[in-house]
């Protein structure tokens, strides 16, 4: 039944989107061009949900779009690498950072400098809600002369260098900020690429900026469409509207050509989370009915056809220093009846897989005896009704070292009284406290310790359902060379990004 009803989708779809990365102006030549120079053509599913708001999700854009960068970043070991610092040390115990700056500069042409910087940090520790890279943290910044700001916290941060390579603390030019703490982020961040057109939540226009510190980009600029149809974005990309699409359908896989599929195991998972603060699942003993009702070795085969596992916990085989760690969950309530108790699931569908694991997840939950309602919508459409809890339960997907690399910070933004990703809205001190544990830990092995006896507490609540792990499955065609997907999502255009 799936597969004739997608081939149909496809079919309506495929004409909606023939000339949808036409160019105008300026731009037209360049972007029918190939060789050095020729414009990119990306297919993204997530719209824009904030105006591109350096201080929420659409900071990733920024940052795999290669628009905004931060003093660091990660390698491909979740290690801080040098990025707009060229260095860095600790002092005071560790409450005191000191990053010396490389020459780089503004797409407005200005000087990148500590008083810029530290500018920049200010506004993102002011930004309410805080950004997820500081749930807990309270950080300050100053220059110390005109190569050198120092970052400092109220309490030893050991990973601040992690920390400070999250998107969303990403710096701009002095002129981004006003006095609201909005951030107008057009011409005013320092990557190769500088975002000179944004049309609404459909599309977005970039183009080279040659001043660049890391050197010139090959491709002359990126020509950029939301397109939340998965479907859809796979025609773009069978079809050469697009050069590269993200987040394929599995379901989509078998049609293209086996080159231009590129996976990628990542820290993602899908989870369903329970909504502890109000609706039926205040109740622990039906989140333990909830959990014990699931089987996610169905979800993995059924929905995603061989591109995830069966969850392991929060932290999968993507984390290899997780496997033999993991402490079982202990204090978990017993499961009661649901007796026909009426439940919504919301899910949003710019993850092709997410309603249809809705699906399922619904078919076994009634079998044990819940009454389900399903709620599905766009990503865009789904936010402040999902952050506002006004479901029983959200499949979600979730990056869990997106934040900055550090298990442990993704347990303070997801899962404490006072995170500020916490769809589960859970608030419970044992949890509280063995993650303020574990963000006191200095060293990398003892970090990952305290997190994984953090994770038990938290599963051990039922307030999240880890179901599966994911592979990022992305379409990139074969006459592109360069592209950059990795297990952070963090990346996909560069500097040799070509086609």
């Amino acid at each position: 039944m799936r597969t004739p009803r997608r081939l149909i989708a496809g079919l309506f779809v495929l004409p909606l989107l023939s000339g949808c990365f036409a160019s105008s102006g300026a731009d037209a030549s360049a972007d029918s061009g190939s060789g050095d120079g020729a414009r990119l053509r990306v297919a993204l599913p997530f719209a824009p949900t904030e105006n591109y708001s350096p201080y929420g999700q659409d900071a990733m854009l920024l940052s795999r779009l290669g628009v905004a960068e931060g003093l660091t970043k990660l390698d491909a070991n979740g290690t801080a690498v040098p990025a707009l610092a060229e260095s860095w040390s600790s002092q005071n115990g560790g409450r005191s950072w000191v990053f010396t700056l490389r020459d780089a500069r503004f797409q407005d042409g200005g000087t990148v400098t500590a008083r810029a910087v530290a500018a920049a940090l200010t506004a993102a520790g002011k930004a309410d809600p805080a950004p997820s890279a500081l749930s807990g943290v309270k950080l300050t910044a100053a220059a110390q002369d005109d190569k050198r700001v120092r970052v400092s916290t109220a309490e030893a941060d050991p990973v601040l260098p992690l920390r400070l390579s999250n998107p969303s603390l990403a710096v701009f030019a002095p002129k981004a900020y006003d006095k609201k703490g909005t951030v107008n982020v057009v011409g005013t961040a320092t990557g190769p690429f500088e975002l000179t057109r944004i049309d609404g939540d459909t599309a977005a226009t970039l183009n080279r900026f040659d001043d660049y510190w890391g050197g010139r980009a090959q491709a002359s600029g990126i020509t950029a469409r939301f397109i939340s149809d998965g479907t859809a974005r796979a025609n773009a990309l069978r079809t050469g509207e697009a050069d590269i699409a993200e987040s394929l359908p599995v379901a989509q896989v078998a049609s293209l050509d086996k080159d231009e599929i590129h996976e990628v195991d990542t820290a993602r998972n899908t989870s369903l989370y329970l909504n502890t603060k109000s609706g039926a699942f205040t109740d622990a003993g039906l989140r333990a009915a909830a959990r014990e009702a699931i089987g996610t070795s169905v979800i993995a085969k059924g929905a995603y056809e061989g591109y995830a596992v069966p969850a392991q916990g929060l932290f999968g085989p993507a984390l290899p220093w997780a496997a033999g760690k993991r402490v079982e969950p202990a204090g978990r309530a017993r499961a009661t009846g649901p007796d026909g108790e009426r439940i919504t699931i919301a899910a949003y569908s710019d993850r092709p897989e997410l309603p249809e694991v809705a699906q399922i997840l619904q078919q076994q939950l009634q079998k044990a005896g819940f009454e389900v309602k399903l709620e599905v919508r766009t990503y865009a459409r789904l936010e402040g009704d999902m952050m506002a809890g006004k479901f029983d339960a959200v499949v979600y997907g979730r990056n869990m070292m997106l934040d900055t690399g550090d298990p442990v910070t993704v347990l303070a933004s997801d899962y404490t009284c006072d995170g500020s990703n916490n769809l589960s809205f859970l608030c419970d001190g044992n949890v509280d406290k063995l993650v303020a544990a574990a963000q006191a830990e200095s060293g990398t092995a003892e970090r990952q310790d305290a997190a994984l006896k953090a994770e038990a507490a938290i599963l051990g609540t039922d307030a999240v359902i880890p179901l599966v792990h994911l592979k990022l499955v992305a379409g990139i065609a074969t006459s592109v060379q360069g592209a950059l997907p990795d297990p952070y999502e963090r990346t996909l255009i560069g500097t040799g990004t070509r086609r």
